[in-house]
């Protein structure tokens, strides 16, 4: 392995690098990948992502074979997020990601295809 240069320190003086980050900045994209993180969740992502129209909860439980208060607990996470957005039709809920994702989140939900 090759070296690379280092400065000279003097014992006991700490020079921290800058935070690229907000502290919002954080919490927002912890937040997004904490969301993500679950396998359920980024599936529920990923067939939205694919989705022509917004996607009914039914047809969520449907995919997944879990009750409806489990999927609803998952949208609500994503929700949370920011990620998805619903609208309500009769007892119906429908979602779609929200159109105005930042970029970074974008690009995130990118990997799910």
């Amino acid at each position: 392995m090759k070296a690379f240069a280092v400065p000279d320190r003097a014992k006991g003086v700490c020079s921290p690098p800058p935070m690229p980050l907000s502290p919002g900045r954080v919490d927002r994209t912890v937040d997004v990948l904490k969301a993500l993180a679950d396998p359920t969740r980024l599936q529920m992502i990923g067939m939205l992502k694919r989705a022509q129209q917004p996607v009914c909860i039914c047809d969520f439980t449907a995919a997944f074979n879990f009750s409806q208060p489990t999927i609803s607990h998952h949208m609500s996470k994503l929700r949370a997020a920011g990620l998805v957005e619903v609208s309500r039709k009769g007892i119906w809920s429908y979602y779609r990601l929200r159109p105005q994702l930042e970029p970074a989140t974008r690009a995130l939900m990118d990997v799910v295809g």
